[in-house]
Formats: structure tokens, C-alpha cells, sequence
């Protein structure tokens, strides 16, 4: 039997191939049997430009029915997808395509110029173009024009699980970016975990509200896989926008986002109980949910958000339970079939795995696991221990029902005369301040302390907060060394396309000292 992903999300879909599959914003409607067909002209086309077995098919699309469908397409003809961030310009692209040599890229008709001198430049053979339609008109692009003329049926092509089916470039804020490579068997496991954990209703019980991107892992492989892999109607939203997503609540039982959108739907005046009347889930993921966020949810609507845990190598690692408690600041519990554990260090350096309460590196082995960094086999050994762990750079803690806590980043962790602060820590106490909506803790170099801990504070709109009152408060809740050395009021936290605060671009840009900076005795 085919471990082909698009079969297994065809052997899924309802026996009526007339019900919607897709349904955008602006009333286009595609069915169950459009997907299907339209991805078979895809996938025929693929297959007419005699590519090797293994190539990559690239695409930095704007999001669209037709974006999802070249996604499917590209797995049914036993290729390998490549999404890349609609943000990226030139210097990345360029990079993107001559690490992963392409065959074939697609692109919008806007971008086709300068796309078009790096790709043939660098040797791809095959250039395309999306448009992402709207506005009531069908998606266009070359792309499309080419596969009309191939037939409507394919023999979705025999793979086995280990076959590659999807690199995702990881943000590379910290160096060069890694191309994550997931196979047919680490993808399909994964959404078919997810199905059962969140109680997807089978088939028409569910519609999915989608206003993640698709080139990114929560919307892409955990979002529109799982409507996929049920058999759910999709409503497609091009992007989030509150008032919109407010509108289509009412017709939808499953909504995922990052937190920046939970933020803004409590800020909007349309976003209540009644508005949420028939959603049954909503997750949050991708970066960190404040616990105020968490609780005026709650609070706000009577549903209680449910976070994960993921990334791009090893797709969901844990997830608060559906039908248990879901507690605020953890991400829950291990997903079935995943073994994960925190690992420290003894007394005489040696590793060990550490205590409930404790602080320890995330590790993790699994069916969901990434096979290894593409062209990087040095990298991949590294970042994998001798048992097959993989080395997440994620530090945690469990508490005592075995639920976990993200800390931080092991490349974020602060170093100051010589103890370890750990920057999430220092965050919760202070989102904890009266007067603070949101924080981020960095480390910046220190010629006495090796490295100072600095906090950057977003301030409610009515808050008369100063840095005195900051340190202050801060030395009557954590030890001394903790204590920022220095405050920054900042107006936003710069975050990237997925809302997780860059903190790169902080240390970046509080590296020097600034006036009213304080230093705690």
C-alpha cells in the first residue's frame, strides 16, 4: 500500500465529491472532485516536464484554493514541495534556490522579473506564475493556463514513508537557514495523531475558519492537513482580519492561530460569546499566549484556548488535551507515539534526564521526526544524540501532572556573572506588572557580567509606568541576579510573520546603552 500523503487524505474525502472542500471569502466554491481534478491536471503537468525523481517544486504564492491544490499536485506526482515566506525578496530567494536547486519555481506574475534572473541564473529549468485571483475572479497564472490542457485524471504515485515530501526552511534568524526534510511517513502520522487528539468529527461535522498562511507548518501541514485528512470544508481567508474572521465564526467549528490573532480578536467590539456560539476548538501555536490573553479568552467567550507544541522538523510534539484541563502557559502533554524528555547536566558534566520542576534542553524522537537538515549531514549528526533524540533548542520543564513549559530557547539563555537566567522566566513576572502588556528578556554583552539581562516592555495605552517602578517590583519577586539591568519601553515587539518575537533584532538594536537605563545594586 501507497504511504503517497495525498492518498491517504483521498482515501478521506466524502463520497459526495459535489460537497465543498473550499469556500473563500469572496464566494468562490470548490468541491471535493474540483480539488480533486484540478491537482490531476497539476500533477500531469509536473510529469510532462520529465523531472528527476525527487525534485523540488518551490513556490512563494499568495495564499489561495489553487496554492493548496499545486501542494496536493506536487505530492500526487511523487515531487517534493518546497513553500517559501510570500515576504522573502531577492537576497533570500536567491540563497533558497541555489541550496535547494529547484526544478520548478512558481511565483506571482508581480514578482516574475526579478524571480525569473535568479531562477535561470541559477539553473532552474521550469518558471511558473500564480495569481492569487480575488475580487471575484478565478486564479490565473501561467501555471494554471499550462495544465488546462493536461487530462483531469492521475495515478497518484507509489511512495514509501520514507520517501521525501516537504522541505520547510526554517527562519534562520540565528544563521543560515536549514531546510527541514519531513517525509510522507513523518507527515501523515502526525495529522492522523492530531484527528484523534482534537476530536475532529468525521467529515461534515467540522468546518475549518483558515487564516494562517500556507507556507508555514501550522497553516500548511497542521491546518489545512487536518481538514484535509477529515474530509472538512475549509472557509479561506487570504489573511487574518478581525472583523472578517468575526463574520465567519458563526459558520465554522474549528479556528487555529497564532497568538497576535487572540489578541486582536479581543480587541475588536464584534468578538463574543455569541460570535463563537458554534465553535467547538480553538488552538493557539507557533509562539508563545500570554497568560492574560489566555484568561480574558476564557473569560470573553467561555472557551478555553488549547496550546501546542511544534516545529519544523518535527511537526506537533504535545498539546493540552481536548476534553482534560487546558493549562494556561503550558503546551500539555506529549502526543501519543512521541517520547520526549528534558535532559541536564550532573555535577560532573555528564547528562541526565532531569526531575519534574526542573529545567532541562527538549528532546525528542517520534514518528514525526525529520529525517535530517537538507544538504547539511554534518549539521543533522550534531543535532541528533546517540539514542536518536533530536535536539529540539527548546529548554522546558514538566510540571507535576506532566505538563510542559517552554522556557525559552537554548540560544536565548542569558549567562550573568556566571548564573544561567532563563529569559521566559523573567517575562512571566513581568506581564505580571500592572501596567505591562507584553515583555521580552534578552541578553546583551556586559563588560562586568559577561552578559546583562534586559527587558523591552510594551506598556498598556493608560499605564504611567517608568523603569524605576519596573526594577522595583521586579527585586521583590525574583533574586537579584535575575533583575533586568537594564529597561527599555519599546511601543511594539518586533515579531515575524508568524507573531514570534524576534529577539535577534532586540539584541540587534539595544546592543549599546541608552539613556535611562538602570543598573540594580
Amino acid at each position: 500500500m501507497t504511504a503517497n500523503l495525498y492518498a491517504l487524505f483521498a482515501s478521506r474525502f466524502p463520497a459526495d465529491s459535489t460537497a465543498c472542500c473550499i469556500e473563500t471569502h469572496d464566494g468562490q466554491y470548490y468541491s471535493w472532485g474540483d480539488i480533486e481534478r484540478a491537482s490531476a491536471r497539476i500533477a500531469n503537468l509536473l510529469s510532462s516536464l520529465d523531472l528527476p525523481s525527487g525534485a523540488r517544486i518551490a513556490a512563494q504564492v499568495e495564499k489561495s484554493p489553487e496554492a493548496l491544490i499545486l501542494y496536493l499536485a506536487t505530492l500526487r506526482a511523487g515531487f517534493v514541495y518546497l513553500p517559501l515566506n510570500t515576504a522573502y525578496r531577492a537576497a533570500e530567494i536567491e540563497y533558497f534556490i541555489g541550496d535547494a536547486e529547484p526544478a520548478v519555481f512558481v511565483c506571482t506574475p508581480q514578482n516574475f522579473g526579478w524571480v525569473a534572473q535568479i531562477a535561470f541564473k541559477a539553473g532552474t529549468r521550469h518558471l511558473f506564475t500564480l495569481d492569487e485571483g480575488g475580487n471575484g475572479r478565478r486564479n490565473s497564472g501561467s501555471l494554471l493556463a499550462r495544465a488546462m490542457h493536461h487530462p483531469d485524471a492521475f495515478d497518484t504515485v507509489e511512495k514509501q514513508a520514507d520517501d521525501l515530501a516537504v522541505i520547510l526552511y526554517t527562519s534562520g534568524t540565528t544563521g543560515r537557514s536549514k531546510g527541514a526534510m519531513l517525509s510522507h511517513g513523518n507527515i501523515g502520522s502526525n495529522a492522523q495523531v492530531l484527528q484523534q487528539y482534537w476530536h475532529w468529527h468525521w467529515q461534515a461535522g467540522d468546518v475549518l475558519l483558515h487564516a494562517l498562511p500556507l507556507f508555514h507548518i501550522h497553516g500548511l501541514l497542521v491546518a489545512a492537513n487536518g481538514a484535509l485528512l477529515n474530509g472538512s470544508k475549509m472557509i479561506f481567508l487570504p489573511k487574518f482580519e478581525a472583523a472578517e474572521v468575526c463574520r465567519q465564526l458563526p459558520r465554522s467549528t474549528v479556528f487555529m492561530g497564532v497568538p497576535t490573532y487572540y489578541v486582536r480578536l479581543l480587541a475588536s467590539g464584534g468578538f463574543d460569546r455569541h460570535t463563537c456560539r458554534n465553535i467547538r476548538l480553538f488552538v493557539s501555536g507557533s509562539a508563545p499566549l500570554l497568560a492574560d490573553t489566555f484568561a480574558e479568552f476564557a473569560e470573553r467567550t467561555g472557551h478555553t484556548i488549547l496550546e501546542r507544541y511544534g516545529m519544523s522538523e518535527t511537526a506537533m510534539l504535545t498539546s493540552n488535551p481536548y476534553a482534560q484541563e487546558r493549562r494556561g502557559g503550558t503546551v500539555g502533554l506529549p502526543l501519543p507515539g512521541v517520547s520526549l524528555r528534558l535532559m541536564g547536566t550532573d555535577s560532573e558534566g555528564r547528562g541526565e534526564v532531569c526531575k519534574t520542576g526542573e529545567i532541562g534542553d527538549i528532546q525528542v524522537k517520534g514518528p514525526n521526526v525529520f529525517h535530517g537538515y537538507w544538504r547539511m549531514p554534518e549539521k543533522t549528526v550534531e543535532e541528533f544524540t546517540a539514542d536518536g533524540y533530536f535536539k529540539t533548542g527548546d529548554v522546558g520543564r514538566f510540571d507535576n501532572q506532566g505538563y510542559l513549559s517552554i522556557v525559552g530557547r537554548s540560544k536565548d539563555l542569558i549567562i550573568s556573572g556566571g548564573y544561567n537566567v532563563y529569559p521566559k522566566e523573567i517575562e512571566s513576572v513581568l506581564d505580571e506588572i500592572d501596567g505591562v502588556l507584553e515583555s521580552a528578556v534578552i541578553g546583551i554583552p556586559h563588560v562586568d557580567f559577561g552578559e546583562a539581562v534586559t527587558a523591552v516592555i510594551v506598556k498598556r495605552p493608560e499605564a504611567k509606568l517608568t523603569t524605576a517602578d519596573v526594577i522595583a517590583l521586579m527585586k521583590t519577586s525574583i533574586a537579584n541576579f535575575k533583575v533586568p539591568k537594564q529597561v527599555f519601553f519599546a511601543e511594539e515587539l518586533p515579531r515575524n510573520t508568524m507573531g514570534k518575537v524576534q529577539k535577534n533584532v532586540l539584541r540587534e538594536r539595544y546592543a549599546l546603552p541608552a539613556a535611562g537605563s538602570v543598573t540594580p545594586s
